[in-house]
Parts: C-alpha cells; structure tokens; sequence
C-alpha cells in the first residue's frame, strides 16, 4: 500500500525505472543519458537551420525552443506561435531531430500536436491542473517542470495528475527555485534531483540554463545534476546568444555547448561506472 499522496508515481508503486522511448535512437532514462538543446525561442528559418546543423553535429536527437513564450514583461517578444512551429518541425524531421517545446494551455494541444514530439509544461503551469489532466490524455511524452517555489511533493503530485489520466510517459525536470538569494536568476536544488531519483521511477532532467541564470556557470552546475543522478540535461544553445531574442544571458554559444556535451557524456560514464 502506497500512503504518499502521489501513488502512481512513487518508486513504492513501480520499482524499475520508466524508460521513454522516442524512436530507435532515442531512449530517455534507464541507463541512457539524454541531451536536449536549442534557443529560448524559435527567431527564424535561418536560426532553425542553424541550431539544427549543430545539434546533428554533436549527436543531439532532441531540439528544445518556445514558440509560445510565457514572459515575465508582456512587452518582451513572446513567440511565433504554431506558424513557427510548423516550419521547425519541417526542418527538424527532415534531419532526424525530435521536437521539445512548451505548452501553456488546454487549446494549444491538439493544434500542436501533429508538430511536438515532448510536451513541456513550464514551471509557471506546474501547478495548471486543467492543463496537467488534459495531456494526461494525449500519446505523447511531457517534461514537467517544477514550479518557482514549489515543493518536491507538489511536483510528484503533478506528475501523479498526468499519470493518473493515462499517460505514463513523464520526465520531471528540476529547473531551480525561487530563495532570497539575489546573486543568480534561480537556486539549482541540486538535493533535488537524487531525491527524487529515490521517490520516483519517473526520469529526472536537469535545466541548468534557468537553474543558475548565468551562462559562465551553467556547464559546472550541469555536470553536478549529471552526478547527482539526473537521466538528462535540457540548456540553451543560440549561435550568438548576445543577440537572442531571449535568455541570451544563461545561454551558451556553439563552441561552449560543444565542450559541455563531451563533459557531460564523460560525467555520466564515470558515474555509471562506481
């Protein structure tokens, strides 16, 4: 008998990991490490082709970007909406690369879906339990981020909405919280992510970009989630990100996301190794 109030969810109910399969190449969780990169926001075609090139370069399968942007000022650029996402998903499939972009309402799913390979629901939806129900309907696998100041049972609860409606195919993503500190964007609760590698058999993402908000320490704190236990990492890539629509503060250029995922995927071969 489970007596958490997340049950679905919990390592009591299930105790082998849950694996997300994407395709043949694609496997998340399960001794697998994953990489998912790309921009804040989808900008142009020309970006598109750019993000893409380097990202088959590298060996990464799976592209992040908004195309719908949840922004803090209603002044700042806020997407290209489903028009944009469109043309990345027609430059993506051509090229192999799955698509990871967030959702921010119930309406936006079936319109989106012929187009997303991963749901995202951000960290300001965490808790939107219309939204958590309806794509606990939909065949296809969603990345919940923590909320801003949530807890990690809150988080498991939301995960146990989406579970509980059918589908079992969720990763949870810890993306820093919201403390007193002023010094960095977030606080990376780093603690996070190895307990919830104990509660939950559910794979667990790092989002360093947003957890520490400042590009020069985004590898280091990704490659501590690496060995905490994360089953991934998800950062943001730009060609130039001094001139990115968005977060070009927390993301990294190409070359440095070159370096970064060598490290990781050398991080979590020593891990696997103890």
């Amino acid at each position: 008998r489970v007596s958490d109030a997340y049950k679905l969810v919990s390592k009591k109910w299930r105790v082998e990991d849950t694996s997300i399969r994407l395709n043949d190449d694609t496997e998340i969780g399960t001794g697998h490490f994953t990489i998912m990169a790309g921009p804040c926001s989808i900008e142009s075609e020309e970006q598109i082709e750019k993000v893409i090139g380097h990202l088959a370069r590298n060996g990464v399968r799976i592209m992040r970007g908004g195309v719908y942007k949840p922004r803090s000022s209603p002044y700042s650029f806020r997407g290209l909406g489903i028009d944009g996402l469109r043309l990345w998903h027609e430059k993506a499939s051509a090229a192999g690369i799955k698509i990871i972009t967030e959702v921010m309402m119930v309406e936006q799913i079936e319109a989106m879906a012929d187009y997303v390979d991963i749901f995202q629901v951000g960290a300001r939806n965490s808790q939107n339990f219309n939204l958590l129900d309806a794509l606990g309907e939909v065949d296809k696998p969603v990345l919940l981020k923590r909320g801003i100041s949530g807890a990690i049972d809150e988080l498991l609860q939301a995960a146990e909405y989406i579970f509980s409606n059918g589908n079992e195919r969720i990763m949870l993503c810890e993306r820093g919280i919201r403390t007193y500190e002023s010094a960095y964007r977030n606080t990376m609760d780093i603690n996070a992510i190895a307990l919830l590698k104990e509660k939950t058999h559910l794979p667990v993402i790092a989002d360093p970009s947003h957890g520490i908000g400042l590009r020069r320490f985004v590898s280091p704190v990704a490659l501590a989630a690496v060995m905490a236990g994360a089953d991934g990492v998800i950062v943001e890539v730009h060609e130039q990100p001094e001139k990115a629509y968005s977060d070009g503060q927390q993301t990294l250029s190409f070359p440095e996301a070159e370096r970064l995922y060598k490290q990781l995927r050398q991080a979590f071969e020593l891990r696997e190794s103890f």
